[in-house]
């Protein structure tokens, strides 16, 4: 892994950087199964955008005469309870989903960065306060932990990031600290501190620009890690609520028609299926393209 001195760039030094972001990119783009998964969220991602425009119908109307249809030329993927379009509601349930895997991977990435540097460059007793905490954290079961909050706060988008930021961050923090124990023995810190560079300084602009490759390959782990959470709280009935298009919610209530309608319950399963394993293999294919030595 390049380390990053801010100090001390050089052209050199450039000219690394921009050599070690090209052999990473090669790397990845040697990695099949990591291309697959590519173009595979690149496709999920444009039909999320553009859902709007390319659903063949309205994923909100009800058309109780057209309840429980098999697959058609119509209905694609046949109709829900409700006579709604199923293949409408995957596309429009793909914008939650990716959201909810987005932006709560987001924040917990936030919080735990910051706690883990704190935590393994201060040390001491914030060290002690932070890892306690994470460890009571990831000790709760994560999904218990989740539903709480749920109750607690209400079912709705906002408190779904929360209770899943939540969950999230402490793995994080505890990986990053241990990057950062590992960074703050190097020469060029310790020529920071000799130099009577701030503590602030020296955490965040020398030593976590050398945990970014980390960070990169757990958010892109944590997203279907966080699609799993949302569509298993949805599928509770304490996630995404009716009348919305969550993947969850759909298998939720498709369990219920499995022997007259499958498709309705199978379909949106098959896309979380897909997107999870997706996510995963870019996640596999970044690690081993940020890091030759994992490579198997």
């Amino acid at each position: 892994m390049t380390i990053h001195s801010p100090d001390l760039a050089t052209t050199p030094d450039l000219i690394e950087e921009a050599s070690f972001l090209r052999d990473t990119i090669r790397a990845f783009r040697k990695n099949r199964m990591a291309m697959v998964g590519l173009v595979f969220v690149l496709a999920l991602v444009s039909c999320a955008v553009f859902a709007p425009w390319i659903s063949p119908h309205d994923p909100y109307r009800v058309a109780l005469d057209d309840q429980l249809l098999p697959p058609s030329a119509t209905y694609w993927l046949g109709t829900d309870n409700f006579g709604r379009d199923v293949l409408t509601r995957i596309l429009y349930g793909a914008r939650i989903s990716l959201v909810v895997g987005i932006v709560p991977s987001l924040i917990a990435l936030a919080i735990g960065t910051v706690m883990g540097i704190l935590s393994g460059y201060l040390g001491g007793k914030t060290d002690f306060a932070v890892m306690r905490l994470a460890d009571m954290m990831i000790a709760f079961p994560s999904l218990l932990l989740a539903m709480v909050v749920m109750y607690t706060l209400g079912a709705n988008l906002l408190n779904i990031f929360l209770a899943l930021a939540l969950v999230g961050w402490a793995s994080v923090a505890r990986v990053v600290r241990s990057q950062t124990l590992a960074l703050r023995e190097k020469e060029f810190i310790e020529a920071a501190r000799a130099n009577g560079t701030a503590r602030a300084t020296i955490m965040f602009s020398h030593i976590f620009p050398n945990v970014v490759p980390t960070l990169i390959v757990l958010f892109s782990l944590s997203i279907p890690e966080a699609i799993m959470w949302e569509s298993s709280l949805s599928f509770l009935g304490v996630g995404v609520q009716p009348p919305e298009a969550s993947w969850g919610l759909l298998v939720a209530k498709g369990r219920e028609y499995m022997f007259q309608a499958p498709a309705v319950a199978i379909a949106p399963g098959v896309a979380i299926l897909l997107t999870v394993l997706a996510f995963n293999f870019i996640g596999d294919g970044l690690r081993d393209a940020l890091d030759p030595s994992m490579k198997d």
